[in-house]
């Protein structure tokens, strides 16, 4: 599938560089370590009340927020690439503070992008983000369809080990029909050679119909245990996922709660396939 051309009103991201562009030169043949989290702008919650007592913390700034992404970049910085969901890119409610960008300073991770999905101009820009070890080499921003507009994915095409790598970030809506659609949409852009990887705030358990079809459909495949990600205070649904094509090598999934969210962010090691690790040492 072609993406639309990257519109400037939707995509943002850091400079480019000349830095390395394929994992091999910064990881060798270890595994990539992956880290989906919806930040929810920031916001600590600790109990269902807090969606009422702070939920004026979604229009305003408040003095937490900055203590949050602090707590949260460290962790961070242990991963390869980072997908976001429930970014702010830069309002009022964050002190006008690209929160991707802000994050992947903190964690010392020179690249990042942000897909604006929702822009209410200074009183809020709901974005995805994208940070990431080395340079992509092309990114890009699709919109998903739903009832409601506001539902897009932000797509960076890397390379490992020579191989093309694929990794969306999206976050899909509540409702099952419009999931479907996107799911729809997302079958499409999964639609290339080499590996992806998909990380997203699915908002549905890993046995719901419509993503063990898509997954099925397109090649992909989930851990074998999906760990609980939310409410953060009490993990009792597993609705955080990142799902990788079949023929990568998941070495291990966790969820261990950081920072100020109503999520726990969802980690995975992957490697390439055995017969692929087997080639690439031999030509070494």
């Amino acid at each position: 599938m072609n993406l639309e051309p990257a519109s400037r009103q939707y995509l943002v991201t850091s400079q480019r560089t000349d830095s390395p562009q394929d994992f091999i030169d910064v990881r060798g043949h270890q595994p990539l370590r992956l880290l989906s989290h919806n930040i929810q702008v920031g916001i600590a919650t600790h109990r269902y009340r807090d969606y009422v007592t702070g939920g004026w913390k979604h229009l305003l700034p408040s003095a937490d927020r900055d203590d949050s992404l602090a707590t949260i970049a460290p962790t961070m910085a242990r991963f390869d690439i980072i997908g976001l969901q429930e970014a702010d890119a830069g309002s009022i409610r964050s002190h006008f503070v690209n929160q991707a960008e802000r994050l992947a300073d903190l964690a010392d991770l020179p690249h990042w992008a942000v897909r604006v999905n929702r822009d209410l101009g200074q009183f809020g820009k709901h974005a995805l983000g994208l940070i990431s070890r080395i340079e992509p080499i092309r990114i890009d921003q699709s919109p998903l369809p739903g009832r409601m507009p506001g539902r897009g994915a932000l797509v960076a095409d890397f390379l490992w080990n020579g191989h093309p790598l694929r990794v969306i970030d999206t976050h899909l809506a509540l409702s099952r029909r419009a999931r479907q659609l996107q799911f729809d949409q997302l079958g499409e852009l999964c639609d290339v050679s080499g590996y992806v990887v998909v990380m997203a705030d699915f908002n549905c358990e890993p046995d719901d119909p419509g993503m063990q079809q898509w997954c099925v459909e397109n090649g992909l495949k989930l851990p074998r245990r999906s760990p609980p990600t939310y409410p953060r205070w009490r993990p009792q649904r597993a609705i955080d996922h990142i799902v990788v094509s079949q023929a990568l090598d998941i070495r291990g999934t966790e969820a261990r709660p950081i920072g100020g969210s109503d999520h726990i962010p969802v980690a995975m090691s992957i490697a390439l396939p055995s017969m692929v690790r087997r080639m690439v040492a031999g030509e070494n």
